[in-house]
């Protein structure tokens, strides 16, 4: 590409390039000397090459469809021309896990060190809940602590956080979506951001509170109360108790102070949402080289969201450390089709209006884009959703691509920071864990920096490389993990966002 481009081939054998501002018909682009046949918006495809029907369509220098019809050099290329098709992959397990040189300087911040050995970035209160049918207790509860002022005492307490949730009861007792809530509570309860847990049941629900903390000891501090409202004798008891048992938790919390840690102790989530055209090309790289640099730290980078990985599977399995790691990686790609197909869905299915809108067409192309956030590193284990996570380096946890359904279990799972890419501009937050919004272009980074934390449009508008966007990003998680605070921490975002994956029947 040069500076008077208005498209970029981002691969020598790629026979479509990417509009980097809205293309007219008849509008020839100087370097190249290719003239658009139709008009083609930012972010979208435009084809290099004639490319006859049932041909495959290659982006990244990799297969993201077919032709549905001929294609002529200058042709738009999206939906209406370009479909899934059938892809076979060579995974080629273990054959590219290149270690990363560690990192010359070791780095610190300043977080909460916890009685297992972990270290949080936050220091919050959490009110769990076991159910649905205690989570407006559970409400009640915080919004009668902040009333009462009850945290004027403890300045070392970020706030308290209700964890109220949509399941818990009307499900199997001894199956997978029962298994898979009991990861994601556990994982809450421990999890280091948390100074402190009151957890709260209604008492005769599936998920029986009894199940979460009998003969186990979920936190090593004792930092854990726990009720249920029919024990109590109802709402306006539970709340009085609630409000005595936060007090005392409040008090072992508070004695925590923000102390040096090793940078090899963030445990990072990544995620993208909202993807356009250009996420494969700005955000989501840039943050695989931050991504890189933590790892070499020893570090913990999270990448999930299985069904976005589809199609482009076979570059994380030739990561794989070995050839076990990479087939537990492809066992979940199994279940996942039989998944999808029982519940009358498919794979290709993914890739929402918003995202074609932004020029994504297949979930082969999303799927290239979103795998480049794990920058180089090898892929050292595969975990399932909300499942512990004790493997340093970059790691897969399987999740669905629902955004805060997967940064759910990436919490679950231990992340203390979690960093997210976006093209249309998704707006969340994820407490007790800070969330870094990274945009992918600069138009949308203008309209929404009120939510954005880094622009990597640059990336396209000011030739800002990959490596110096990704340093950025890396220093913004070592502030951000010491107590800076994130655009989404400063809105208020995290009270909706906690989303259990809900598999099985609801009865």
């Amino acid at each position: 590409m040069t500076k008077a481009s208005r498209v970029i081939q981002l691969h020598p054998q790629d026979n479509v390039a990417i509009a980097l501002a809205d293309i007219a018909v008849g509008e020839i682009d100087q370097p190249s000397g290719l003239r658009a046949l139709q008009s083609v918006k930012q972010g979208h495809k435009i084809a290099v090459q004639r490319i006859a029907a049932g041909s495959n369509v290659l982006r990244y220098g990799q297969i993201i469809g077919q032709a549905k019809a001929d294609i002529a050099a200058g042709d738009h290329v999206h939906v209406q021309n370009l479909g899934m098709g059938d892809h076979t992959q060579d995974y080629g397990y273990a054959s590219q896990a290149i270690p990363l040189a560690p990192a010359a300087e070791l780095r610190t911040f300043n977080g909460y060190h916890r009685a297992d050995g972990r270290v949080g970035t936050r220091n919050y209160l959490g009110i769990l809940t076991s159910v649905n049918c205690s989570g407006s207790v559970a409400k009640f509860i915080a919004e009668a602590a902040e009333k009462s002022g009850l945290l004027d005492d403890f300045p070392n307490i970020d706030g308290i956080v209700p964890i109220t949730h949509g399941t818990g009861c009307g499900m199997a007792s001894d199956n997978e979506g029962y298994a898979t809530l009991m990861r994601t509570l556990s994982g809450y309860a421990q999890h280091p951001n948390f100074g402190g847990i009151l957890l709260i049941g209604l008492g005769c629900e599936v998920m029986q509170v009894s199940a979460l903390v009998g003969g186990r000891p979920i936190r090593a501090d004792g930092a854990l109360r726990y009720m249920t409202i029919q024990q109590e004798g109802g709402t306006r008891k539970t709340i009085e108790k609630g409000l005595a048992e936060l007090r005392g938790i409040a008090e072992l919390a508070n004695a925590a102070t923000r102390q040096p840690a090793p940078v090899s102790q963030l445990m990072l989530g990544m995620q993208c949402g909202g993807s356009d055209g250009y996420s494969g090309i700005t955000a989501n790289p840039a943050l695989g080289k931050a991504s890189d640099l933590l790892v070499q730290q020893g570090g913990t980078t999270i990448l999930s969201e299985t069904s976005e990985i589809y199609g482009a599977e076979h570059l994380l399995t030739r990561r794989a450390v070995s050839e076990e790691v990479g087939r537990k990686l492809i066992d979940r790609i199994h279940w996942w089709e039989d998944y999808t197909a029982r519940n009358e869905g498919e794979m290709d299915n993914n890739p929402s209006p918003g995202n074609k809108r932004g020029g994504l067409t297949t979930i082969l192309e999303k799927s290239l884009g979103a795998v480049a956030k794990s920058g180089a590193a090898p892929l050292a284990e595969v975990y399932l959703f909300g499942e512990q996570i004790a493997t340093k380096g970059f790691v897969f946890m399987d999740s669905p691509g629902f955004d805060p359904c997967s940064v759910t279990g990436q919490i679950a799972s231990g992340a203390n920071l979690i960093a997210f890419t976006t093209g249309r501009g998704s707006v969340s937050g994820y407490m007790p864990t800070p969330c870094i919004k990274l945009a992918t272009n600069s138009d949308m980074y203008a309209r929404m920096s009120e939510d954005m934390d880094i622009n990597c449009g640059d990336i396209i508008t000011d030739g800002i490389s990959l490596d110096e966007k990704g340093r950025d990003i890396f220093e913004m998680f070592i502030r951000i993990a010491s107590g800076e605070q994130t655009k989404s921490e400063d809105l208020g975002f995290g009270g909706v966002e906690f989303v259990p994956w809900q598999i099985g029947a609801v009865m």
